[in-house]
């Protein structure tokens, strides 16, 4: 029997909504890559007003490893990016060029008061294609770094020789590079297992099982288990000059000349390897082939008394906030910065005391000062006492996320839940006298893994909090049921986000600030009368999901057309 739900005509209609439906997508698709790849307008040097008469102002460099349309565990997302090129530009931030950065140190020429040398490392073409129209919106131009060894495999998703002459005849881009080749020597494993020498691909396939014990291919000499060398000081020499002798043949051969901007990938020490004699050989061709080098990352000024062989950047992650990156410059320059609140009239229900808050969507990001806290109270909350309060914890790992209850104005007297570290405590605060009162760690104990710095962190908390009774739900399991407390207090509700210290970083990453993110925060007294909500509610929400779906969908077009 003919279903009638199904008819041919039914079917030929829905066939003819999807064609429509996908056929939008496509076009808009089209329209991002049209407006991604054609470039209709000039950059623009800064004016000479803008140079500043202090020559010890300096420069900062900030880099990122790539950028990607949704962002992922390293590449940053378009529109993270373009919120932190919109907040630099706010507060003054102008870019300078390689050009600038030889004269600051040659001819002694001084910058812009607020100068930038913005860098793109690894070469990537989704870097380009997704950044291109960010630099062209704010006017900043950028340095393309890229590894010589690329260009042979012809690999898709690097940039090769053509397009490269094409960034930079937009005039928004320069060239630099981190060298010939990503590869890693001397890796061992989490269970100490000698895994010797892998390329990037190798090493990105084995990163989550990989110890930080490792070295880059150009700093150290080629060891055994044992770290016995493998090589003679002369072969050692050999190979790091071979690669060295490759990179000035292939960009000689495909660009016309050796680019003059080099990171050495990846140093960090103050000299030019781990190992004194592979540091001195790289040295020797640093300073033959380039004008200068950025050989260490974590701190983003640059100041006249700099060598301009051993300049520093600023490494974005993923993850970060616009305010954890504006955090981080502040900390570096001691200029004044300008930080972003998002949604006003959602942040004039808080009070920031310290760190900075940033309100967007449904959640409150909130940023620590360096290797110190953020601390917000919620005005108007001077009387709660039983309540229940619910909400997201997004904020990495590593670090501690707190909301303060029947508290003073210092929160010298009030109970606090924390989640640090993946560790829930229960604490009460007496005359600022610290009490735990329970405490439970959230760690798979069947694991035995250090948490990375970066590891993302999504913790759901419920607290229910009624006369000297505290309940606790984790991920909607309740972890402890009517607690006992001392403090019957009526009280403020407070936010703290804290540094948790530097922690284990696989990539060595050394950041001193957190960001704490609060989503969905909710509060309602026990007859669940609201007080506060900071979820979508309403249009807001209803515009949202239909900006997420839509999102997905082109995403979902672009990595698989």
């Amino acid at each position: 029997m003919r279903n009638k739900n199904f008819s041919p005509e039914k079917k030929d209609r829905i066939k003819i909504i999807r064609s429509i439906f996908q056929g939008i997508i496509l076009l808009v698709v089209l329209v991002l890559i049209i407006k991604a790849l054609f470039t209709f307008s000039v950059y623009k040097p800064y004016s000479s007003q803008e140079i500043s008469k202090d020559r010890n102002s300096g420069f900062i460099a900030i880099s990122y490893f790539g950028v990607d349309r949704t962002g992922d565990a390293t590449l940053i997302s378009t529109e993270a990016l373009e919120k932190q090129i919109k907040a630099l530009k706010n507060n003054g931030y102008v870019t300078i060029t390689q050009q600038d950065i030889l004269d600051y140190y040659a001819k002694g020429k001084n910058l812009p008061e607020k100068a930038l040398f913005l860098l793109f490392e690894d070469g990537r073409s989704d870097t380009a294609i997704f950044s291109q129209k960010i630099l062209e919106k704010y006017n900043y131009k950028a340095t393309m770094m890229t590894y010589a060894d690329k260009f042979a495999k012809k690999d898709p998703k690097f940039l090769m020789p053509k397009d490269l002459l094409k960034l930079k005849d937009s005039s928004y881009w320069e060239l630099g590079t981190n060298g010939y080749r990503l590869e890693y020597i001397n890796v061992f494993d989490k269970n100490s297992n000698y895994l010797g020498k892998l390329d990037s691909v190798q090493f990105s396939e084995a990163a989550s099982k990989i110890n930080r014990e490792y070295n880059h291919y150009l700093m150290d000499y080629i060891r055994d288990e044992h770290g016995i060398p493998m090589e003679s000081y002369e072969e050692m020499k050999e190979r790091i000059s071979n690669d060295y002798e490759k990179l000035s043949k292939i960009y000689n051969k495909e660009l016309g000349n050796i680019p003059s901007t080099y990171a050495l990938m990846h140093s960090n020490t103050g000299k030019f390897g781990t190992n004194d004699k592979a540091s001195e050989v790289n040295g020797k061709w640093i300073k033959e082939l380039f004008s200068m080098n950025f050989n260490r990352e974590g701190y983003s000024l640059n100041l006249s008394n700099s060598s301009i062989y051993d300049l520093t950047r600023i490494q974005p992650q993923a993850y970060w906030s616009t305010n954890h990156l504006l955090m981080r410059i502040w900390d570096d320059t001691k200029k004044n910065i300008e930080f972003v609140s998002g949604d006003k009239e959602k942040g004039s229900k808080f009070k920031i005391i310290k760190g900075q808050a940033e309100f967007i969507d449904d959640k409150i990001i909130l940023t620590s000062l360096p290797k110190d806290k953020g601390f917000i109270k919620l005005l108007n909350s001077d009387n709660f006492k039983d309540i229940k309060i619910s909400t997201l914890l997004k904020g990495n790992v590593i670090g501690s996320q707190s909301i303060y209850l029947r508290s003073n104005e210092d929160g010298s007297n009030s109970l606090c839940v924390q989640l640090i570290n993946n560790i829930v405590n229960v604490i009460e605060f007496s005359n600022g006298n610290k009490n735990i009162i329970y405490s439970l760690d959230l760690s798979d104990k069947s694991k035995d893994k250090k948490i990375d710095i970066k590891e993302p962190g999504s913790k759901k908390v419920d607290i229910t909090l009624v006369d000297k009774k505290l309940t606790l739900a984790i991920d909607e399991k309740v972890i402890i049921e009517e607690l006992k407390v001392s403090n019957e207090n009526r009280g403020s509700i407070f936010l703290e986000s804290a540094w948790g210290e530097y922690g284990y970083s696989q990539r060595n990453i050394a950041d001193d600030v957190y960001d704490g993110v609060f989503k969905s925060f909710k509060i309602t007294d026990i007859n669940d009368e609201v007080l506060y909500d900071a979820s979508l509610k309403g249009k807001e929400a209803v515009t949202y999901k239909i900006k997420n779906s839509f999102n997905k969908l082109v995403n979902w077009f672009i990595k698989n057309l």
